[in-house]
């Protein structure tokens, strides 16, 4: 690809009440990769990750252990952050809703859309489920309960201020139909058009049954609801309505908010709509993931098989979680999480495949040539074929990363060290290493069997960027070098590899 100058990627904002699990883990660590890729490829990246804090939840969390809302933020907070330096997710910023920044933002754009008379004050009657923050109609109920989480919801009446989204029916529909990729994947794009194609309503955007919120610019009796609050974060951390450092004029609009499919419509519907009312630009892609089960089944709290990432990468490392979770699924479906899984792509792909290739090839190295790159000799057609592949594959990759196609980038970069593998068994270096007439032809091996490790290192560094490192490292080289065939002198010193990845026993 020829990576964009500029680039903003952004993960949902998550819950600070919530207590992070593989699902949070694996948005973040999707933005990450893409973010890493693209820096790698000469872009200038804006990576935004954060908290959404505010909420009834939370006060209502926070009087039950005795603090004030800002107390528990403050504390839970943490859980996010240090995850995220656990799993080497290297962001640009971090938003917190609670944030003064953030404040001024939502206050800006609230009072930006009720001058244009988008927002008005009016009585809000309907069935409100607190844990997904809610309001429902009575047909969209399910025997009286919440249709997203399944449960009990209680009937509130109250003042509230309203935004007029039906108005903005028409245009979204018009910009949904006219930009194929707004919205991915495909079947989530049909989800939302028919959705949009019901018609909207329009839609309450404060409360003031409880405090723990943005107050309402002149009627502080009111704090702006959640989700109004919450999808501003992506231009509040810009510094929209704008800043010395020129941050959102730079990077909105956004390339692609990546999010989980449950919170689509907030992303495709409200958020857009909230935009168009302010005259801001759309962002240009929200692209919705799947879901994780475990071993085939939902994850839950009653069921006690919610998937802690922490745990994970204490036992497996955190290149092989990172590895697995963009590996195993097609970005975009459902997937299942199980041990087995992550066992057999540890020990096949990660120990045989990478490890194999890059242990044999700094061990015959050292072996031949005492840990000193010879200069290339004459290419055979191997070479030329091999050199060929790794060309096509970086064109192939570069494709399959602008479309966030993960595990078919890594499909790409496995069939190339499974062709370096192949190309150890076709060239025989043990055999040639034998007549000392075929130094040349030899020299000719060992160069590309550690160019094509130096490569593969650098392609598999957005994914794994410790193992990265430690390539990169083991061919003396400080920083990863261009991605093109040829980038190893001759006389570099080649250190021998200890396993980057010893196999699992498994039971």
């Amino acid at each position: 690809m020829t990576a964009p100058q500029h680039f903003c990627l952004t993960t949902p904002i998550y819950y600070v009440n919530d207590v992070p699990h593989i699902g949070h883990a694996y948005t973040t660590l999707a933005c990450d990769v893409l973010a890493r890729y693209l820096r790698g490829r000469g872009a200038e990246v804006f990576f935004l990750t954060g908290t959404d804090e505010h909420g009834q939840k939370v006060e209502k969390a926070a009087q039950a252990k005795g603090e004030t809302p800002l107390e528990l933020a403050d504390r839970v907070v943490k859980r996010f952050q240090s995850l995220w330096e656990k799993l080497n997710i290297d962001y640009t910023d971090f938003i917190r809703t609670s944030q003064e920044r953030h404040k001024h933002a939502v206050q800006e754009i609230f009072r930006t859309i009720q001058a244009r008379g988008d927002i008005y004050l009016g009585e809000y009657e309907d069935w409100y489920c607190t844990p997904c923050e809610t309001f429902w109609t009575e047909t969209q109920l399910m025997d009286g309960n919440c249709p997203d989480c399944g449960r009990p919801t209680e009937k509130l009446k109250e003042a509230s201020y309203f935004f007029r989204m039906s108005k903005y029916q028409e245009q979204l529909l018009a910009h949904i139909e006219a930009n194929p990729d707004f919205i991915q994947p495909k079947s989530r794009r049909n989800e939302i058009l028919s959705f949009v194609r019901e018609g909207l309503r329009d839609l309450s955007i404060s409360r003031t049954s409880f405090s723990w919120g943005i107050p309402v610019p002149g009627d502080e009796k009111h704090v702006i609801y959640v989700w109004f609050d919450a999808l501003t974060n992506y231009i509040s951390a810009l510094g929209y309505p704008g800043d010395d450092n020129g941050n959102f004029e730079k990077f909105w609009p956004c390339d692609v908010h990546v999010i989980g499919k449950d919170i689509l419509r907030f992303h495709t519907v409200y958020w857009p709509t909230f935009l168009m009312a302010a005259g801001i630009p759309l962002p240009k892609k929200v692209f919705a993931h799947g879901w994780w089960t475990v071993e085939g089944q939902k994850m839950s709290k009653s069921l006690a098989n919610v998937v802690e990432p922490n745990m994970l990468i204490d036992k497996y490392g955190v290149d092989a979680i990172r590895y697995f979770l963009l590996r195993e699924v097609p970005f975009g479906l459902d997937g299942d999480f199980s041990h087995a899984a992550l066992v057999h792509r540890i020990n096949s792909d990660l120990a045989n495949d990478l490890g194999n290739l890059v242990s044999r090839s700094t061990a015959m190295l050292n072996k031949y040539f005492g840990g000193t790159l010879p200069a290339s000799g004459k290419d055979t057609d191997l070479e030329t074929i091999l050199q060929g592949r790794f060309t096509s594959t970086i064109v192939q990759v570069d494709a399959q990363m602008a479309d966030l196609a993960f595990n078919k980038a890594l499909q790409s970069i496995w069939e190339l060290v499974g062709a370096a593998n192949k190309y150890i068994d076709e060239t025989s270096p043990w055999a040639l290493a034998k007549d000392p007439a075929r130094v040349e032809r030899l020299a000719t091996v060992m160069y590309t069997l550690i160019e094509s490790v130096r490569l593969i290192g650098i392609l598999v560094t957005p994914f794994m960027p410790d193992t990265g490192t430690k390539i990169a490292a083991l061919l003396g080289q400080e920083q990863p070098g261009a991605l093109a065939w040829g980038g190893l002198s001759s006389g570099t010193v080649i250190t021998k590899a200890e396993p980057l990845f010893p196999r699992i026993e498994t039971e």
